[in-house]
């Protein structure tokens, strides 16, 4: 027989919303790379027609907002760890009696 090693805890349910964060933020980051892409491919598809241009020139808006915010995001975490000793970058979830990786 196989080694059970018996339920999921509290440790396994830390590691995959901590899994999930770090993943989505790193998508977020490729979608925003791959959308500026779009808006560069746009602007060489459109000829020089204003309306074309109005649209690559909005994706690239929203793009470079879209990384701003996340930056901004990252800053204010760091800010928050800074003053006030609380890692908010390190997800972790605690119960009264139960081990945690914290």
């Amino acid at each position: 027989m196989a080694d059970n090693p018996g339920p999921a805890g509290v440790l396994q349910l830390q590691e995959i919303i901590r899994r999930v964060i770090n993943i989505s933020v790193g998508l977020a980051f490729m979608f925003v790379a791959v959308m500026l892409v779009v808006a560069g491919i746009k602007y060489l598809v459109s000829g020089g027609e204003p309306k074309a241009l109005g649209s690559a020139a909005g994706t690239v808006t929203w793009a470079l907002l879209g990384a701003l915010f996340l930056a901004l995001a990252w800053i204010i975490l760091l800010l928050i760890k800074a003053l006030t000793g609380v890692d908010v970058l390190n997800f972790c979830i605690g119960f009264p009696g139960v081990k945690t990786a914290c």
